[in-house]
């Protein structure tokens, strides 16, 4: 192994393109990467990769581009919320209709 390979930062994007899918790539960027430059980085490597993802996040906490990476950071690229999440669950309410108690 390279001594600057060594050095590079592992980290892993993943981003779902459709409902029930999830992609993901391992990418492997110099020390003090940032999400922009990681977003980048895996433009040629990922044909299905969103050109504007709504929302970013690190482990599940959100961040800018300007976020610097560490090893192991999962970064992670959000898709529009297509329902308000309290309106899908008074749809699936009226769908199953009430539940008898006791």
């Amino acid at each position: 192994m390279a001594p600057a390979e060594a050095e590079a930062l592992a980290i892993e994007l993943v981003w779902s393109p459709r409902a029930g899918e999830v992609q993901r790539l391992p990418l492997r960027l110099p020390p003090g990467s940032t999400v922009r430059q990681a977003l980048q980085a895996a433009r040629p490597l990922a044909a299905e990769l969103p050109g504007d993802p709504s929302a970013l996040g690190i482990w599940g906490k959100a961040c800018g581009l300007d976020q610097a990476l560490q090893a192991g950071d999962r970064l992670e690229l959000y898709r529009p919320l297509r329902v308000d999440p309290k309106e899908a669950r008074r749809q699936r309410f009226r769908a199953q209709g009430k539940r008898r108690r006791g």
